[in-house]
């Protein structure tokens, strides 16, 4: 009788072996033993030969443990064998058992709900993995692991942690005594190949009319906001649309963890700290800004505002720092901006509701809008400009938005991008530029 209980599979293909089947395995003692012993031995033999890169350390493991596990296992078929060596090489040389699905190209999401209950993104819909962990202490090691090398630590003082996987992929880990079912674990892939925006089209993020006003708008140096809910794909736009900035100009970057990957050669990378064990050395995104302004910078991206910050950087933006690039949590560019103004008061100035408004009618000039359907994709549902303010409201306009039919063809959304027919205001501001709006976009609206 086999020494595994069960055999399933994993959807989709790693990208290092396509066509290998990944397989997650019920095991005996006696096999979790004989892969605690391996994972030992093999540990002991790479720390003598202090293999300098990843692929001869990789080789060299598999010339090991092939040879150990011949030797130790000699109950077991050649695919039991095959499995616990590639789960020893996921303990040693990735994350465990979520490492097949991060080398897997088309899952786009890893949640890890305590130590049983493992799930995933694929293609827009969420799946149950039937992969595991061993324990508590077994998701525990790999956040140590993932944390460590970035210089934040996680423990029952300091219980959450934003990090980062070498490859930008956000990580978010939460453990006992705040999470209930044990050690939690998020992580937001990214493409290793960051997206252009010929992606976004071919995706059906948005149209070729809504790049090109996009692309004008950042070479015109205006203030523009992304927003959108969690998973609508914010970052990977804001990366898109920083790709648009001039070469010759210098860019600050300022993140909680570091995600955005830009292909300019001026750029100096910013990324907040959590305090140390005893409360201190904390500095916040809200400081990062306030410095970056002594910097000399052209343009101030920051991946995210969601707190006292908005304030500084709708002041930077209000005071020659034209073209500044952000993100921010909301259903609707108008709730955008909504937020803005409760995160303003959260600064703890005592500012007038009015005096609160112009400044942001003032600073921002365009929000583009992004949402997550109800097919998984991800679409830029509006492009709206803000006008200023008449009387103690802040006026805006649609410029370009998406048409949801309501129909789903192939399980798809159908629907279409088009413009509202509304020539924006900013257009005087492009042509001042060097830029022209093409009349045939708001042909099709009239």
């Amino acid at each position: 009788m086999s020494l595994f209980k069960r055999y399933v599979e994993v959807e989709g293909k790693t990208e290092d072996q396509p066509e290998r089947k990944v397989f997650k395995v019920t095991q005996s003692k006696e096999v979790n033993d004989l892969e605690d012993a391996l994972q030992s031995f093999l540990v002991e033999e790479l720390k003598k030969l202090q293999i300098a890169d990843e692929e001869g350390e990789r080789k060299k493991l598999h010339e090991l443990g092939k040879a150990f596990i011949d030797k130790e296992g000699e109950r077991l078929t050649f695919e039991e064998k095959k499995q616990i060596l590639h789960s020893v090489e996921y303990e040693l040389l990735g994350y465990g058992p979520i490492t097949p699905l991060l080398k897997n190209a088309t899952v786009t999401e890893v949640m890890v709900n305590g130590p049983f209950e493992i799930f995933y993104e694929q293609n827009g819909k969420i799946k149950r993995s039937p992969t595991a962990f061993r324990d508590d202490n077994h998701v525990s090691k790999v956040i140590e692991r993932i944390v460590s090398p970035l210089g934040r630590r996680i423990d029952e003082s300091s219980p959450m942690v934003d990090a980062r996987l070498p490859d930008g992929s956000r990580v978010n880990a939460i453990i006992p005594p705040l999470s209930l079912k044990g050690p939690s674990l998020t992580i937001r892939k990214f493409s290793e190949t960051p997206f252009q925006i010929q992606d976004l089209i071919r995706f059906g993020t948005l149209s070729r009319e809504m790049a090109q006003f996009i692309d004008m708008c950042v070479k015109a140096r205006l203030n523009i906001f992304i927003s959108g809910g969690t998973g609508s794909g914010k970052t990977s736009t804001l990366n898109v649309v920083s790709s648009f900035i001039p070469n010759d100009e210098r860019i600050i970057t300022i993140e909680d963890a570091a995600e955005l990957k830009l292909s300019q050669e001026h750029i100096v990378s910013l990324e907040s700290r959590p305090p140390n064990i005893e409360g201190k050395g904390e500095i916040t995104i809200r400081d990062l800004v306030r410095n970056a302004l002594r910097m000399r910078p052209d343009r101030i991206v920051v991946g995210e505002v969601r707190g006292a910050e908005a304030l500084d950087m709708l002041q930077a933006m209000n005071t020659g720092h034209d073209g500044s690039l952000s993100t921010g949590h909301a259903n609707s560019p108008r709730d955008m901006l909504a937020r803005l103004e409760t995160m303003v008061l959260m600064a703890g100035f005592d500012l007038p509701l009015r005096a609160i408004r112009e400044q942001i009618a003032n600073a921002i000039d365009i929000i583009v809008h992004q949402a997550r359907m109800k097919d998984g994709s991800r679409k830029i549902t509006k492009i709206t400009e803000v006008l200023g303010m008449e009387g103690d409201t802040i006026v805006m306009q649609d410029i370009f938005v998406f048409r949801d039919s309501g129909q789903m063809v192939d399980g798809k959304i159908n629907g279409q991008f088009s413009s509202t027919g509304v020539r924006p205001k900013i257009s005087e501001q492009l042509e001042l530029n060097g830029f022209t709006m093409p009349s045939s976009w708001f042909e099709g609206a009239w």
